[in-house]
């Protein structure tokens, strides 16, 4: 009998977080290191965000609150959603988590059951097949394709639904495609979904404000309402509120699964940070304008490391419309062998060559059940990028 649990055993590390913790090490040792592994821009907190902050700090706001969330932060959650998504919620259907992947492993923990079976679109997020592995379910990943831009097709969710299935998970934005699905494109998965009742829907709308040209953001509960009641809309503040650090995320649902989670974060975490909720409360209400802003950067961004990322040799790039992604496939990669050596056999292959030979972290395909292929995030200054992207090229001209 070993120490630990087995579920331990079930689950890897995240492999977003071992990418940039690597580059980090390198970095501390004297390796000039571009990492662009991180989901996190690289905008500031805006500033009165922080004042609020530092007002709660001021005004004693630092005792225990309500395990998942104080009554004002839940009042501008229900706003948000009714303002920019024209759903209604009571407060009572609202939980907050510490950053929003507490938020998806209460709901998932406090649901799945051995056997339970849980779709989502692959390439996905890199945690939502390990917290349902460590929840005792099974993830199935429904393929998306290069071709479609990465987008679920409504056959593919129909053949992956089975009567075990308990959950679809659903991201767009996508991390880590960027890929964005309209409001039709949502309408044929719902129509799909309303004919297996028996299937719950969560939705990660995370990066529901990075959102380009000219795109309109949908969400599931939003799109069909019949299915509002088993959808659970999620969200957080960490991406177009530059807050990955700060750690808020939420969601709304129908009452017996938001009871039922805020019965699990009693028992792990209890409340989020107090300070941060009331940060939370001030980056709902107060202005957004900032948003748009940051966003006109990553377009210019997002348009950069597209067009030199297609210049690289083996490498195809897709524009993609959402997030702070790109996701090029290394299929024209696969099979060479690199400068010093490596045999190009898997896009792991690819990026740990690339990151001892170039000092560029990237995040391998693998990693989001998506391969060949390899994850850049542009969240990061326009030299750094365009340093990173030259040594890429430089990586894929080298490899014979």
């Amino acid at each position: 009998m070993g120490f630990f649990a087995d579920s331990l055993n079930r689950i890897q590390p995240s492999a977003t977080i071992a990418v940039s913790t690597k580059a980090r090490q390198l970095k501390a040792a004297g390796r000039d290191i571009i990492s662009l592994s991180a989901g996190e821009p690289d905008f500031d907190t805006p500033q009165n965000i922080k004042d609020a902050a530092k007002k709660a700090l001021d005004a004693g706001k630092t005792k225990y609150t309500d395990v998942d969330g104080i009554p004002e932060l839940k009042a501008a959650i229900v706003a948000k959603f009714k303002r920019e998504n024209g759903l209604d919620y009571k407060a009572s259907q609202v939980s907050v988590g510490t950053g929003g992947k507490q938020v998806l492993y209460n709901a998932l923990l406090a649901t799945l059951n051995p056997g339970d079976e849980v779709v989502m679109p692959a390439p996905c997020w890199v945690s939502y097949a390990d917290i349902v592995i460590l929840g005792g379910g099974t993830p199935v990943f429904a393929e998306t394709t290069l071709e479609n831009g990465y987008k679920l097709q409504p056959d593919a969710l129909e053949k992956a639904i089975t009567p075990k299935t308990k959950w679809f998970i659903f991201n767009s934005p996508s991390n880590p495609t960027g890929a964005v699905y309209s409001a039709d494109d949502i309408k044929k998965l719902t129509d799909v979904l309303l004919r297996h009742p028996h299937v719950w829907v969560l939705t990660d709308d995370m990066y529901e404000h990075l959102i380009y040209d000219g795109l309109k953001f949908a969400s599931v509960a939003e799109v069909e309402p019949k299915l509002y009641d088993r959808t659970l809309t999620m969200n957080g503040l960490s991406k177009a509120y530059c807050m990955t650090g700060w750690r808020l995320g939420y969601a709304a649902g129908p009452e017996p699964l938001i009871k039922a989670m805020c019965k699990l974060q009693s028992q792990s975490t209890s409340n989020p940070s107090s300070i941060v909720q009331w940060a939370g409360v001030e980056a709902l209400n107060g202005p957004q304008d900032f948003i748009a802003k940051n966003n006109a950067k990553f377009i210019e961004r997002r348009d950069l490391v597209v067009s030199m990322l297609n210049q690289a040799s083996g490498l195809v790039c897709p524009k993609p419309q959402g997030a702070f992604y790109v996701y090029p496939s290394i299929k024209g990669a696969i099979g060479k062998v690199s400068k010093s050596g490596v045999t190009i056999a898997t896009d792991e292959d690819f990026v740990t060559a690339l990151l001892e030979e170039e000092g560029v972290a990237v995040v391998h395909g693998a990693a989001f059940a998506g391969s060949p292929s390899f994850r850049v995030s542009y969240a990061a200054s326009t030299e750094s990028l365009k340093d990173a992207c030259t040594r890429i090229q430089r990586f894929c001209g080298n490899l014979k």
